[in-house]
Parts: structure tokens; sequence; C-alpha cells
């Protein structure tokens, strides 16, 4: 009987021992998620523009960590949210990475373009005006140029705004479309394009 109370009383110890190790981390683990919430709160309207794996991937294991403190996995809860801390740090520099070779590639892909739109408008302005079109362009011609411009305007516009309001996906492709439409029209007005502007 004796050795019985002594096995119960061993159990009973041993689990208020465990208990207290888990309740022990339940402080820190809340403390932690509670970090990694607002450091992913504070970037995730960029993060979901530039790295949106990376930025779901933050998410979810915030999600883990919550669950396993509900169910007080407290040990768990802190592991998860440690690593969702970690998570939201590569996320950023992935986001700062992106936000500069997209600057660039804007750079790049822009370069001349406002130059070149407001060229080709003149040269139109003075064909329209003019009672004869140079042997080298005719009317169909002309009235081609005249669409490509319109077209790289609008595309021009679309790229600027897009760029403003950081829509990464968007915007090189918005650029180019710009960029090659304009160098066609400048080609069929017999017009010289800027040597960046006819590269890639």
């Amino acid at each position: 009987m004796t050795s019985k109370k002594y096995l119960l009383f061993a159990l009973v110890a041993v689990t208020i021992l465990f208990l207290a190790a888990c309740s022990s981390n339940k402080e820190p683990a809340a403390v932690a998620i509670k970090a990694a919430e607002d450091a992913f709160s504070a970037a995730k309207s960029e993060a979901e523009k530039f790295v949106p794996d990376q930025a779901k991937s933050v998410e979810d294991t915030i999600k883990v960590a919550k669950a396993s403190f509900e169910k007080g996995k407290f040990d768990d809860a802190l592991n998860m949210a440690t690593a969702a801390q970690e998570k939201v740090k590569a996320m950023n520099a992935a986001v700062a990475a992106r936000k500069e070779n997209l600057a660039k590639n804007w750079a790049e892909i822009s370069g001349g373009v406002p130059e070149m739109l407001e060229a080709i408008k003149s040269r139109l302005d003075v064909l329209k005006a003019s009672k004869r079109l140079p042997k080298s362009l005719d009317k169909a011609r002309l009235e081609e140029a005249e669409m490509l411009y319109e077209v790289a305007s609008m595309m021009w516009d679309e790229a600027k705004k897009t760029f403003s309001g950081g829509n990464p996906a968007d915007v090189i492709p918005l650029a180019t479309a710009a960029k090659e439409d304009a160098v066609k029209a400048m080609k069929i007005l017999d017009m010289q394009a800027p040597e960046a502007a006819t590269k890639g």
C-alpha cells in the first residue's frame, strides 16, 4: 500500500513538474507570437506584392504558432513563433532586393521613352500639317505610325501608374510594350530611335 502511495505521489510530482515546465514557456511564447504578428503586419502589404509566396509562408507559420498556443503546447508555439520572426526577416530582405531590381529594370527599360513619344508627336504634327508626304511614307504607313504612337502613349501612362502603385508584376511588361511600339513608330517615320531603346 505504501509502495502504491509512493508511486502515485511520484506520478503526481512528475506531472506537476511537466506542467510547470510547459507553462514556463507560456509567456515567452505569447510575446514571441505578438512580435511575429507585429513584424509581419508592418511588412505584409509590400510583401504580398513582391514576394507573395514568402508572405503566405510567414502567415501560415504564425497561424500554426497560435494554434499550438491555444492547445497549451507552449514549447511548440514558441518555436514556431521564433521561426516566423526569422521568416519575416528573410521576407523583408527579399522585398528590398526585389524593389532594387525593379527600380534598376525600370530605369533601363523606360530610358528615353518620354522623349521618344514627344519626338514622335512632333513629327506626326508636322507630317499631318504638310500638304505632301515624303516619298518613303504613304497615308497607310502614316496612320500605322499614329496608331503605334497612341498605343505606346497609353501603355506608357499605364506603366507609370502601375510603377507608382507598386505592382511589380505588371510594370516591366507595360513599359517594354510602350518602348517597342514607340521604336516601331519611329522606324516608320524614318526617325532615329535612341540606342538604349533598341536594346533588349
